[in-house]
């Protein structure tokens, strides 16, 4: 006679390890500014008398989908802790002017202060309410910034962050002066203004785990800001439980040498660990290739197009890039005759290092 069996199978979730803490800071270098994804099987059992068939059915329940375990450092990162309808009032510490008098258009670096209640990451952004009501009457909305300082701060303390912010004035096509409503507000606040902060919101940008990466970042303007954050973590500060011993090269594109952000603050850094972080300025208007073309940053880029791309071939290299949205179009034409070169399609390529968290874009 016929016997039916069935049995249920559990197959076992798979789970992410996580990560030991980060501790605190031993102490940062303190920078002064400047301006400039039910089988059936019969069985068979024979012997010498009888053979009796027997049918086992067993059933497995769909496996728990496997959680993605990021290269970047992912672990407890808060995001949207305070919304638009209750931010965190935070208070101007600094404001201060970091381009030259000459340079066109004014940038600031501020420090807000926040009791340690805004936590954030390197490479996160906060937004910014700025005060009064819009022309219909009502409140602001947020505007949100990258943020330019580690999540220790500048005061080393976490309990400040900063923020890197051009004034916008331009003339409409009416001949009509326009300002930049957050960026007036925020280059114009006094130290013990109150300032309204929603956030921390964003990972695209967060920094890569691998203390051994090779982290290439690419800036026009104030998109300098996430790559400050990293580099003070990686340079100006000390941790038990990271020491950043790969290679930061930063490519930094500004209109005029009086526009470069924290100049000082890199040239300290490189004296310093000169075996583990490359800078490279494009200044569009003073300077200009062997061809006499004018020097963006995709034209600094194709200087070391050859280096690049074999550092692009590794797979612990990561590339972020912030800023202006053109200048992605002008990397991607650097890239794609390389890529042919080895017979590989550059765009599929990029479509890979994206999947692997190894191309990331942050651009406006």
């Amino acid at each position: 006679m016929a016997a039916a069996v069935s049995a249920a199978v559990s197959l076992p979730s798979s789970q992410s390890t996580s990560l030991p803490a980060r501790t605190s800071i031993i102490s940062p270098e303190r920078v002064n500014f400047n301006k400039v994804s039910l089988y059936y099987r019969n069985v068979s059992s024979a012997s010498s008398a009888k053979v009796a068939p027997i049918r086992a059915q067993v059933t497995t329940e769909a496996p728990a989908k496997k959680e993605k375990i990021s290269k970047k450092q992912e672990e407890g990162v808060i995001v949207n802790k305070y919304k638009p309808k209750e931010p965190y009032i935070g208070k101007c510490l600094l404001n201060t002017k970091i381009t030259g008098d000459d340079a066109p258009g004014e940038t600031w670096h501020m420090v807000f202060g926040t009791e340690g209640e805004v936590p954030y990451r390197e490479g996160q952004s906060i937004g910014i309410i700025p005060d009064g009501l819009d022309k219909n009457g009502k409140p602001h909305k947020l505007r949100l910034y990258s943020i330019a300082s580690s999540a220790l701060g500048d005061l080393g303390d976490s309990k400040t962050v900063s923020l890197c912010v051009k004034r916008l004035v331009y003339t409409n096509d009416q001949g009509e002066i326009v300002k930049g409503v957050c960026s007036n507000f925020l280059c114009d606040l006094k130290p013990g203004a109150d300032v309204k902060i929603t956030g921390p919101v964003g990972k695209e940008m967060l920094m890569p785990k691998d203390p051994n990466a090779n982290v290439i970042m690419l800036a026009t303007g104030t998109g300098i800001a996430p790559f400050r954050s990293f580099l003070w973590k990686m340079f100006f500060e000390k941790y038990d439980d990271y020491k950043f011993n790969g290679l930061a090269w930063l490519f930094l594109g500004v209109p005029t040498s009086s526009s470069l952000l924290y100049k000082d603050e890199f040239e300290k850094m490189k004296n310093k660990s000169p075996d583990n972080f490359r800078v490279d300025y494009a200044v569009s208007r003073e300077q200009t290739n062997a061809q006499g073309e004018k020097m963006y940053i995709q034209t600094r880029m194709a200087e070391y197009a050859e280096e690049l791309w074999e550092l692009l071939k590794k797979d612990n290299t990561y590339v972020y890039m912030c800023g202006l949205k053109g200048m992605e179009k002008g990397i991607d034409d650097i890239m794609v005759s390389l890529a042919a070169r080895d017979g590989i399609d550059w765009v599929e390529y990029k479509r890979q290092l994206k999947k692997g968290e190894q191309w990331n874009v942050e651009v406006y």
